[in-house]
């Protein structure tokens, strides 16, 4: 491995950061603008033309705002819980195939970070460990509504991890790979496992929901029961890294869905357009960011349309019903493998 070629990755992983961070930022003017329009309303339209400048006057208004720390409050896993929180939303970036591969000076570049051969189960790792930013921050606080909501969300965050990832396995099952780039690469065209594995999209979906404390799952945030959750006694950025981990956890999540089951950067007829292994690479981008957003369009939606679960019907729908679901899924799955290889 050259130092070109190390020099490629890091700035693949610096654009990458960028492009998670501004697509964080915007998420939030989109939403809010989502949100006027289900409520028949106007969403922000002060900051410059139709708001665009919204999220930047968010962003100065959370560094400048006074900084506030309880007393009795822990204070290194004060700052260690926001912080880590962060850290993990953005790791998960690293293995996620953003296109196909361009050709400069005659080298071959993936548009991947990091091109592991258990890439799926780095993210599964990654993913498991940011419940630990939200614990630490509930509990650190000293503050009961903080830590109940902490509480919360750990055990929100593991249940809903186990269906995930019985989702998944029947994905990795007809793939017979654990490479996010091999799960790509075997739905070129439009031979999607989103048509075959219907109900472990499902599944998967209605866990990135509760993954990322996203409504109708924000039980450990709820302002009508917990005043601000694990969050409550937060303020200015450090407020902001649990805000803007939210966004890029959905972000994440979405571009992971449109890995295991849009077909990823393909799209159809890709080989019969001609184009340039750089310029395939370029559009392939643009149509995986395309997918993105419309799986966040979903996310958005669903948050401004369905009423807030109770917590004893979000842990019911997760053990009772998602785990045995996705349990079925992976035996007929399994059977219906051997079928075709009998």
């Amino acid at each position: 491995m050259g130092s070109g070629f190390i020099i490629y990755k890091f700035i693949l992983a610096s654009l990458i950061l960028i492009i998670s961070l501004v697509v964080a930022m915007y998420s939030t003017l989109i939403e809010r603008k989502m949100a006027g329009f289900f409520q028949d309303r106007f969403g922000p339209d002060r900051a410059g033309p139709w708001g665009i400048f919204q999220p930047l006057a968010d962003g100065i208004k959370l560094f400048f705002k006074e900084e506030f720390m309880p007393n009795t409050a822990d204070k290194f896993l004060y700052i260690l819980g926001p912080s880590l929180t962060m850290l993990i939303a953005l790791l998960t970036s690293a293995a996620i195939p953003w296109g196909g591969d361009m050709v400069i000076n005659g080298k071959v570049y993936p548009l991947q970070v990091a091109d592991i051969n258990i890439g799926i189960l780095y993210i599964f790792a990654i993913v498991s460990i940011g419940v630990y930013g939200i614990m630490i921050g509930g509990w650190a606080s000293n503050n009961k509504f903080a830590l109940l909501g902490a509480i919360r969300a750990s055990s929100q965050m593991i249940s809903y991890e186990l269906a995930m990832s019985l989702a998944i396995i029947a994905v990795v099952m007809m793939t017979g790979s654990l490479s996010l780039k091999d799960i790509v690469d075997s739905q070129k065209g439009i031979n999607w496992n989103v048509w075959y594995q219907p109900a472990a999209f499902i599944i998967f979906l209605v866990c990135a929901f509760a993954e990322c404390n996203r409504s109708p799952f924000d039980l450990p945030e709820c302002e009508t029961e917990l005043v601000g959750g694990y969050h409550t006694e937060y303020s200015s950025m450090k407020l902001g890294f649990y805000l803007f981990s939210e966004y890029i956890n959905m972000f994440i999540s979405s571009a992971v869905m449109a890995t295991l089951f849009f077909g990823g950067y393909h799209f159809p007829f890709e080989d019969s357009l001609g184009l340039s292994p750089n310029a395939l690479a370029a559009v392939g981008f643009l149509v995986l960011f395309i997918k993105i957003t419309f799986l966040g369009f979903i996310f958005m939606w669903v948050r401004w349309t369905l009423p807030r679960f109770r917590y004893d019907q979000l842990m019911r729908l997760g053990w009772k019903a998602l785990i045995p679901l996705a349990i079925v899924n992976i035996i007929i799955t399994g059977v219906v493998i051997l079928i075709k290889q009998g």
